[in-house]
Protein backbone atom coordinates (compact mmCIF):
# COMPACT_ATOMS: atom_id res chain seq x y z
CA UNK A 1 0.00 0.00 0.00
CA UNK A 2 1.80 3.24 -1.24
CA UNK A 3 2.68 5.50 1.89
CA UNK A 4 -0.56 3.29 3.79
CA UNK A 5 -2.73 6.28 0.93
CA UNK A 6 -4.53 4.05 -1.42
CA UNK A 7 -4.33 5.92 -4.80
CA UNK A 8 -8.45 5.45 -5.69
CA UNK A 9 -9.36 6.28 -9.32
CA UNK A 10 -13.32 6.82 -9.47
CA UNK A 11 -16.02 7.91 -11.67
CA UNK A 12 -17.11 11.30 -10.65
CA UNK A 13 -20.47 10.80 -11.01
CA UNK A 14 -20.88 8.62 -8.11
CA UNK A 15 -22.31 10.74 -4.83
CA UNK A 16 -21.09 10.93 -1.46
CA UNK A 17 -17.84 8.91 -1.83
CA UNK A 18 -15.21 10.91 -3.02
CA UNK A 19 -15.36 12.97 0.49
CA UNK A 20 -15.53 9.89 2.57
CA UNK A 21 -12.73 8.20 1.05
CA UNK A 22 -10.26 12.01 1.09
CA UNK A 23 -9.18 11.37 4.47
CA UNK A 24 -7.73 8.38 4.03
CA UNK A 25 -6.93 7.54 0.22
CA UNK A 26 -5.54 9.72 -2.65
CA UNK A 27 -8.73 9.80 -4.73
CA UNK A 28 -9.09 11.16 -8.49
CA UNK A 29 -12.03 11.23 -10.15
CA UNK A 30 -13.05 11.28 -13.27
CA UNK A 31 -15.17 11.73 -15.94
CA UNK A 32 -16.49 7.15 -16.79
CA UNK A 33 -16.20 7.77 -20.07
CA UNK A 34 -13.21 9.35 -19.84
CA UNK A 35 -10.76 6.71 -17.48
CA UNK A 36 -7.41 5.32 -19.88
CA UNK A 37 -5.03 3.10 -18.61
CA UNK A 38 -2.27 5.68 -18.23
CA UNK A 39 -5.22 7.39 -15.32
CA UNK A 40 -5.33 3.90 -13.92
CA UNK A 41 -1.68 2.42 -13.79
CA UNK A 42 -0.53 3.47 -10.54
CA UNK A 43 -4.12 3.32 -9.29
CA UNK A 44 -4.71 0.63 -6.63
CA UNK A 45 -8.30 0.61 -6.56
CA UNK A 46 -11.03 1.04 -9.77
CA UNK A 47 -14.41 2.39 -8.68
CA UNK A 48 -16.98 2.77 -11.67
CA UNK A 49 -20.62 2.76 -13.11
CA UNK A 50 -21.36 1.27 -16.50
CA UNK A 51 -19.92 4.01 -18.77
CA UNK A 52 -16.43 2.90 -17.74
CA UNK A 53 -14.81 -0.63 -19.83
CA UNK A 54 -13.13 -2.30 -17.30
CA UNK A 55 -10.75 -4.95 -19.51
CA UNK A 56 -7.25 -5.74 -20.49
CA UNK A 57 -7.08 -2.53 -22.71
CA UNK A 58 -7.58 -0.58 -19.65
CA UNK A 59 -6.12 -2.74 -16.83
CA UNK A 60 -3.19 -4.43 -18.20
CA UNK A 61 0.36 -3.16 -16.51
CA UNK A 62 -1.45 -1.40 -14.14
CA UNK A 63 -1.54 -1.80 -10.14
CA UNK A 64 -5.12 -1.91 -9.71
CA UNK A 65 -5.88 -4.47 -7.07
CA UNK A 66 -9.37 -3.92 -6.77
CA UNK A 67 -12.28 -2.88 -9.29
CA UNK A 68 -15.89 -2.23 -8.04
CA UNK A 69 -18.74 -1.40 -9.91
CA UNK A 70 -21.04 1.34 -8.11
CA UNK A 71 -24.10 -0.54 -9.85
CA UNK A 72 -26.07 -4.25 -10.09
CA UNK A 73 -24.73 -4.95 -13.35
CA UNK A 74 -21.16 -6.13 -14.20
CA UNK A 75 -21.26 -6.63 -18.11
CA UNK A 76 -18.61 -3.46 -18.61
CA UNK A 77 -15.77 -5.69 -16.45
CA UNK A 78 -14.23 -8.19 -18.02
CA UNK A 79 -14.30 -10.72 -14.80
CA UNK A 80 -12.65 -13.46 -16.33
CA UNK A 81 -9.33 -11.42 -17.54
CA UNK A 82 -9.70 -9.48 -13.74
CA UNK A 83 -9.75 -13.24 -12.17
CA UNK A 84 -7.01 -14.76 -14.60
CA UNK A 85 -4.84 -11.03 -13.29
CA UNK A 86 -5.64 -11.59 -9.45
CA UNK A 87 -7.62 -8.43 -9.57
CA UNK A 88 -10.83 -8.49 -7.43
CA UNK A 89 -14.11 -7.29 -8.64
CA UNK A 90 -17.50 -6.46 -6.69
CA UNK A 91 -20.54 -4.95 -7.53
CA UNK A 92 -23.30 -3.07 -5.67
CA UNK A 93 -25.93 -5.71 -6.03
CA UNK A 94 -29.01 -5.03 -4.68
CA UNK A 95 -28.39 -1.23 -4.27
CA UNK A 96 -31.06 -0.22 -6.08
CA UNK A 97 -33.72 -2.64 -6.24
CA UNK A 98 -36.21 -1.15 -4.45
CA UNK A 99 -35.65 2.46 -6.93
CA UNK A 100 -36.55 0.13 -9.96
CA UNK A 101 -39.23 -1.79 -8.16
CA UNK A 102 -40.75 2.25 -8.00
CA UNK A 103 -40.24 2.71 -11.92
CA UNK A 104 -42.08 -1.20 -12.57
CA UNK A 105 -44.52 0.21 -10.18
CA UNK A 106 -45.00 3.56 -12.01
CA UNK A 107 -45.01 1.78 -15.59
CA UNK A 108 -47.63 -0.93 -14.20
CA UNK A 109 -49.90 2.22 -12.83
CA UNK A 110 -49.78 4.20 -16.44
CA UNK A 111 -50.24 0.98 -18.29
CA UNK A 112 -53.34 0.30 -15.67
CA UNK A 113 -54.98 3.92 -16.33
CA UNK A 114 -54.41 3.31 -20.66
CA UNK A 115 -55.67 0.83 -20.93
CA UNK A 116 -58.78 0.70 -17.94
CA UNK A 117 -57.72 -2.49 -16.15
CA UNK A 118 -57.15 -3.13 -12.88
CA UNK A 119 -54.20 -5.90 -11.30
CA UNK A 120 -56.55 -8.95 -10.73
CA UNK A 121 -57.29 -8.82 -14.54
CA UNK A 122 -53.60 -8.93 -16.03
CA UNK A 123 -51.15 -11.92 -15.70
CA UNK A 124 -47.60 -10.66 -15.25
CA UNK A 125 -44.78 -12.34 -15.91
CA UNK A 126 -41.11 -11.82 -14.53
CA UNK A 127 -37.79 -13.06 -16.23
CA UNK A 128 -35.52 -12.88 -13.61
CA UNK A 129 -36.45 -13.26 -10.10
CA UNK A 130 -33.18 -11.86 -7.88
CA UNK A 131 -32.97 -8.36 -5.82
CA UNK A 132 -35.14 -7.08 -7.91
CA UNK A 133 -37.76 -9.09 -9.50
CA UNK A 134 -38.01 -10.83 -6.36
CA UNK A 135 -39.51 -7.24 -4.90
CA UNK A 136 -41.74 -6.84 -7.96
CA UNK A 137 -43.04 -10.37 -7.36
CA UNK A 138 -44.02 -9.45 -3.72
CA UNK A 139 -45.65 -6.39 -4.51
CA UNK A 140 -47.30 -7.81 -7.67
CA UNK A 141 -48.88 -10.43 -5.85
CA UNK A 142 -50.27 -8.31 -2.78
CA UNK A 143 -52.03 -6.05 -5.91
CA UNK A 144 -53.74 -8.81 -7.40
CA UNK A 145 -51.30 -9.87 -10.50
CA UNK A 146 -51.60 -13.60 -11.16
CA UNK A 147 -47.52 -13.77 -11.36
CA UNK A 148 -45.71 -15.93 -13.26
CA UNK A 149 -42.01 -16.40 -13.10
CA UNK A 150 -39.04 -17.82 -14.75
CA UNK A 151 -35.53 -17.88 -13.57
CA UNK A 152 -33.61 -20.65 -15.45
CA UNK A 153 -30.61 -20.14 -12.81
CA UNK A 154 -32.72 -20.52 -9.59
CA UNK A 155 -34.72 -23.10 -10.86
CA UNK A 156 -31.76 -25.14 -11.28
CA UNK A 157 -30.41 -24.30 -7.60
CA UNK A 158 -33.87 -24.77 -6.25
CA UNK A 159 -35.98 -26.27 -8.01
CA UNK A 160 -39.09 -24.51 -6.56
CA UNK A 161 -41.25 -24.63 -9.92
CA UNK A 162 -39.90 -21.63 -12.56
CA UNK A 163 -41.86 -21.55 -15.58
CA UNK A 164 -39.65 -21.35 -19.38
CA UNK A 165 -39.50 -18.12 -20.62
CA UNK A 166 -41.74 -19.34 -23.76
CA UNK A 167 -44.09 -20.53 -21.26
CA UNK A 168 -44.30 -16.92 -19.41
CA UNK A 169 -44.75 -15.12 -22.91
CA UNK A 170 -47.62 -16.83 -23.72
CA UNK A 171 -49.58 -16.31 -21.00
CA UNK A 172 -48.63 -12.80 -19.80
CA UNK A 173 -50.16 -9.55 -20.55
CA UNK A 174 -47.08 -7.76 -19.37
CA UNK A 175 -43.53 -9.07 -19.05
CA UNK A 176 -41.12 -7.54 -17.42
CA UNK A 177 -37.28 -8.04 -17.40
CA UNK A 178 -34.89 -8.13 -14.74
CA UNK A 179 -31.79 -10.24 -15.77
CA UNK A 180 -28.28 -9.23 -15.90
CA UNK A 181 -26.57 -9.12 -19.41
CA UNK A 182 -24.14 -11.91 -20.41
CA UNK A 183 -24.00 -14.34 -23.43
CA UNK A 184 -26.77 -16.28 -22.51
CA UNK A 185 -29.06 -13.50 -21.85
CA UNK A 186 -28.38 -11.41 -24.63
CA UNK A 187 -31.61 -10.84 -26.79
CA UNK A 188 -32.96 -13.55 -24.36
CA UNK A 189 -36.29 -11.45 -26.37
CA UNK A 190 -35.90 -12.57 -29.77
CA UNK A 191 -38.45 -12.35 -32.78
CA UNK A 192 -39.55 -15.53 -31.73
CA UNK A 193 -40.45 -14.67 -27.95
CA UNK A 194 -41.53 -11.65 -29.23
CA UNK A 195 -44.17 -13.05 -31.80
CA UNK A 196 -45.45 -16.04 -29.01
CA UNK A 197 -46.54 -12.97 -27.10
CA UNK A 198 -50.50 -11.66 -26.98
CA UNK A 199 -50.92 -8.59 -29.62
CA UNK A 200 -51.75 -6.32 -26.71
CA UNK A 201 -48.98 -7.40 -24.45
CA UNK A 202 -46.36 -4.61 -22.90
CA UNK A 203 -43.08 -5.30 -22.58
CA UNK A 204 -41.04 -3.56 -20.19
CA UNK A 205 -37.31 -3.60 -19.57
CA UNK A 206 -35.02 -2.30 -16.74
CA UNK A 207 -32.10 -4.23 -16.81
CA UNK A 208 -29.82 -4.03 -19.95
CA UNK A 209 -30.67 -2.66 -23.40
CA UNK A 210 -29.51 -5.84 -25.27
CA UNK A 211 -31.45 -8.33 -23.11
CA UNK A 212 -34.16 -7.16 -25.63
CA UNK A 213 -33.42 -6.95 -29.18
CA UNK A 214 -34.62 -3.53 -29.95
CA UNK A 215 -35.11 -4.10 -33.97
CA UNK A 216 -37.27 -7.41 -33.24
CA UNK A 217 -39.18 -5.17 -30.55
CA UNK A 218 -39.57 -2.27 -33.15
CA UNK A 219 -41.01 -5.06 -35.54
CA UNK A 220 -42.96 -6.69 -33.14
CA UNK A 221 -45.44 -4.21 -32.90
CA UNK A 222 -45.33 -4.72 -29.20
CA UNK A 223 -46.19 -2.32 -26.41
CA UNK A 224 -42.85 -1.02 -24.90
CA UNK A 225 -41.94 0.37 -21.55
CA UNK A 226 -38.01 1.12 -21.71
CA UNK A 227 -35.55 2.10 -19.69
CA UNK A 228 -32.56 1.02 -21.41
CA UNK A 229 -31.50 0.57 -25.21
CA UNK A 230 -29.05 -1.21 -27.46
CA UNK A 231 -26.65 0.76 -28.22
CA UNK A 232 -27.37 3.44 -25.82
CA UNK A 233 -26.71 6.60 -25.87
CA UNK A 234 -27.50 6.24 -29.28
CA UNK A 235 -31.03 5.39 -29.48
CA UNK A 236 -33.42 3.89 -32.16
CA UNK A 237 -35.70 6.65 -32.92
CA UNK A 238 -38.75 4.91 -33.80
CA UNK A 239 -38.59 2.58 -30.80
CA UNK A 240 -37.98 5.58 -28.77
CA UNK A 241 -40.72 7.72 -30.51
CA UNK A 242 -43.40 4.49 -30.18
CA UNK A 243 -42.26 3.65 -26.58
CA UNK A 244 -45.26 4.45 -24.12
CA UNK A 245 -42.62 4.85 -21.23
CA UNK A 246 -38.98 5.72 -22.36
CA UNK A 247 -36.26 7.11 -19.81
CA UNK A 248 -32.73 7.24 -20.25
CA UNK A 249 -31.47 4.37 -17.90
CA UNK A 250 -32.41 5.65 -14.44
CA UNK A 251 -35.04 3.27 -13.27
CA UNK A 252 -32.43 2.76 -10.38
CA UNK A 253 -31.74 6.54 -9.69
CA UNK A 254 -33.27 6.66 -6.08
CA UNK A 255 -31.25 8.80 -3.38
CA UNK A 256 -31.32 5.73 -1.77
CA UNK A 257 -29.71 3.61 -4.04
CA UNK A 258 -27.17 5.64 -4.63
CA UNK A 259 -25.93 5.98 -1.18
CA UNK A 260 -26.37 2.57 -0.82
CA UNK A 261 -23.89 1.95 -3.76
CA UNK A 262 -21.55 4.30 -2.70
CA UNK A 263 -21.81 2.79 1.05
CA UNK A 264 -20.99 -0.94 -0.48
CA UNK A 265 -18.56 0.57 -2.30
CA UNK A 266 -16.40 2.02 0.69
CA UNK A 267 -17.01 -1.14 2.79
CA UNK A 268 -15.65 -2.73 -0.33
CA UNK A 269 -12.46 -1.19 -0.32
CA UNK A 270 -12.53 -0.87 3.94
CA UNK A 271 -11.81 -4.44 3.65
CA UNK A 272 -9.37 -4.35 0.75
CA UNK A 273 -7.53 -1.66 2.24
CA UNK A 274 -8.43 -1.31 6.16
CA UNK A 275 -9.99 1.92 6.02
CA UNK A 276 -12.28 2.85 9.13
CA UNK A 277 -15.52 2.93 6.79
CA UNK A 278 -17.15 -0.24 6.95
CA UNK A 279 -20.02 1.07 8.72
CA UNK A 280 -20.36 4.35 6.60
CA UNK A 281 -23.60 5.80 5.31
CA UNK A 282 -23.91 9.15 3.71
CA UNK A 283 -25.46 11.66 6.42
CA UNK A 284 -26.99 13.51 3.36
CA UNK A 285 -29.72 10.76 2.48
CA UNK A 286 -32.80 9.38 4.84
CA UNK A 287 -32.06 5.76 4.67
CA UNK A 288 -34.38 3.71 2.92
CA UNK A 289 -37.61 2.38 5.22
CA UNK A 290 -39.11 -0.34 3.07
CA UNK A 291 -43.00 -0.59 3.63
CA UNK A 292 -46.11 -2.16 2.12
CA UNK A 293 -48.38 0.32 -0.72
CA UNK A 294 -51.77 -1.00 -1.58
CA UNK A 295 -52.89 -0.45 -5.15
CA UNK A 296 -54.80 2.00 -4.60
CA UNK A 297 -52.51 4.31 -2.11
CA UNK A 298 -50.06 3.29 -5.64
CA UNK A 299 -51.73 4.93 -7.69
CA UNK A 300 -52.48 8.24 -5.63
CA UNK A 301 -48.92 8.68 -4.95
CA UNK A 302 -46.15 7.38 -7.80
CA UNK A 303 -46.78 10.09 -9.81
CA UNK A 304 -45.15 12.35 -7.58
CA UNK A 305 -42.10 10.09 -6.59
CA UNK A 306 -41.93 9.21 -10.01
CA UNK A 307 -43.18 10.97 -13.06
CA UNK A 308 -42.64 9.10 -16.36
CA UNK A 309 -44.73 10.82 -18.40
CA UNK A 310 -42.58 13.62 -17.82
CA UNK A 311 -39.38 12.09 -18.22
CA UNK A 312 -40.65 10.31 -21.29
CA UNK A 313 -41.56 13.82 -23.12
CA UNK A 314 -38.10 15.21 -22.48
CA UNK A 315 -36.36 12.04 -23.79
CA UNK A 316 -38.43 12.10 -26.70
CA UNK A 317 -38.06 15.47 -27.47
CA UNK A 318 -34.16 15.46 -26.47
CA UNK A 319 -33.08 12.21 -27.78
CA UNK A 320 -29.46 13.55 -28.10
CA UNK A 321 -29.23 14.41 -24.82
CA UNK A 322 -29.27 10.54 -23.22
CA UNK A 323 -26.11 11.07 -21.52
CA UNK A 324 -26.83 14.78 -19.93
CA UNK A 325 -30.45 13.62 -18.89
CA UNK A 326 -28.52 10.84 -16.81
CA UNK A 327 -25.75 12.09 -15.73
CA UNK A 328 -27.99 15.28 -14.54
CA UNK A 329 -30.99 13.21 -13.26
CA UNK A 330 -32.17 14.46 -9.94
CA UNK A 331 -32.24 11.27 -7.16
CA UNK A 332 -35.82 10.10 -6.87
CA UNK A 333 -36.55 9.54 -3.11
CA UNK A 334 -37.62 6.22 -2.57
CA UNK A 335 -41.26 5.74 -0.29
CA UNK A 336 -42.23 1.90 -0.09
Amino acid sequence: MKNHRPRVVMDRAIPFLAEALAPYCEVVALAGQAVSPVDVRDADALVVRTRTQCDERLLAGSSVRVVVTATIGFDHIDRPWCEAHGIRVETAAGCNARGVLQWVSAVLVGASRRAGWRPEERTLGIVGVGHVGSLVKHYAEQWGFRVLCCDPPREEREGLGFLTLEEVAREADIITFHTPLDPTTRHLADARLLAAMKEDALVINSSRGAVVDNEALLASGLSCALDVWEGEPMLNRELLARAVVATPHVAGYTAQGKANASAIAARILSEEFALPLADWYPCEVTPPAPCEIDWRTLCQTIDSHCDLRAESQTLKQHPEAFESLRDGYRYREEYF
